[in-house]
């Protein structure tokens, strides 16, 4: 079974999107900042396949940060220098998404259709 790390600070996005994922047969740990998605990661390292990241959410130090996502992309392939991570916002910013991807993100996707997120894990995990 393939297992999903889900981070989100919005609790009806979160709740939303793992729900959707849980629906097309993925297990899904979730956590709703920095900190407690690295210490989920840390956790569950060798069981997580792929990471979805909120780009805007509470950063290490707990305050809410413009970026902090990929604050956690960084800690995450720190331990797992291959995981496919894919970076949520609730913006179309072409720059952002540019950004995600030069920083090791395998994508980069804007919250509110849920069904394409699934379309693009499972596009990511088969490539």
């Amino acid at each position: 079974m393939t297992t999903v790390l889900l981070v989100d600070d919005e609790k009806l996005i979160q709740r939303s999107l793992e729900k959707t994922l849980l629906r097309a047969g993925y297990d899904v740990f979730t956590a709703s900042d920095c900190t407690s998605g690295r210490e989920t990661f840390s956790r569950n390292a060798n069981a997580i396949d792929i990471a979805v990241l909120d780009l805007n959410m509470p950063g290490f130090d707990g305050v809410p940060k413009n970026d902090a996502g990929f604050d956690l992309l960084d800690e995450l392939k720190k331990q797992k220098a291959n995981l496919p991570v894919i970076i949520l916002t609730a913006y179309d910013e072409v720059s952002k998404a540019k950004e995600a991807v030069g920083k090791g993100a395998n994508a980069f996707f804007v919250k509110g259709r849920e069904q394409g997120l699934v379309e693009l894990v499972q596009k990511i995990l088969s490539a």
